[in-house]
């Protein structure tokens, strides 16, 4: 398992735009201490009143894998959970530009949470994004609290309750995404698409049309996750299955489900 986060925060396009960049590859796990770096690097832009946008990435040919799956057992997913919904509301933070999720490769589980949790999502084409917790034996609380900002409920709940992953071209297809970058120019597409349409604009006008639209977000990690939480950690963590799902992940072998 990772145990030491690599989270760096760079400026490029003449320092309009920071790139929070998380690792290490290939996996890119978000575990405790990435996300406490994240959230560090996301106050650190915070406080550059210059800034027109973050860009959030992992390290090399994926966005993430998910979250770390010894971080959910018993003894640590009571601390892990309530940690990993307090950094994605560090996202809601007031005096943030827009963020934008570049996702290429695998963006899974705690991963996809992440970049859905951004106010925009990049996409490579041939990426792959969804929730596959149930596969596990449990849910996605974030997930379930913010797919239906980007989906119908009804498309949102056939994605968590069958773990199916999609492409980028079909995120981008069904509104999940918003920028459907060429084949391998991840990069480049999201560089240009904040040259063209942010670089000319003020960027405290930026922060505060944010801020105006992230209402759909705070109540989704508020008033919803809030609950949701709760059934995680109550009522879906009391079960047989949610732990052997996630203990024979650990061991490699298949779950042998009880359906209790």
């Amino acid at each position: 398992m990772k145990t030491v986060a690599e989270v760096s925060c760079t400026r490029i396009l003449d320092g309009q735009a920071a790139v929070i960049e998380f690792g290490p590859m290939p996996a890119n796990i978000v575990d405790r201490a990435t996300m406490n770096g994240i959230v560090a690097a996301l106050r650190e832009c915070a406080a550059d009143k210059s800034l027109k946008c973050i860009i959030v990435r992992g390290e090399g040919n994926h966005f993430s894998y998910g979250a770390s799956v010894p971080e959910h057992v018993p003894g640590e997913f009571e601390k892990m959970i309530p940690e990993f919904h307090a950094a994605l509301r560090a996202f809601n933070a007031e005096d943030l530009p827009p963020v934008i999720a570049a996702v290429r490769g695998r963006c899974l589980g705690g991963g996809f949470e992440l970049a859905m949790v951004c106010d925009l999502i990049a996409v490579d084409p041939a990426a792959q994004l969804g929730c596959p917790e149930v596969m596990l034996g449990v849910f996605p609380p974030a997930g379930a609290a913010l797919l239906p900002l980007r989906a119908t409920a009804g498309r949102s709940a056939g994605m968590l309750m069958t773990g199916r992953i999609i492409t980028g071209s079909e995120a981008f297809r069904l509104g999940i995404a918003d920028i459907e970058a060429p084949s391998g120019q991840l990069d480049q597409a999201v560089e240009a698409w904040i040259t063209d349409h942010l670089s000319n604009l003020s960027a405290e006008a930026l922060r505060q049309t944010r801020r105006a639209t992230r209402h759909p977000w705070r109540k989704a990690l508020g008033e919803t996750l809030v609950e949701l939480e709760k059934q995680y950690l109550q009522d879906l963590m009391s079960t047989e299955d949610a732990v052997e799902g996630l203990q024979s992940f650990l061991e490699k072998r298949r779950p042998e489900w009880k359906n209790r």
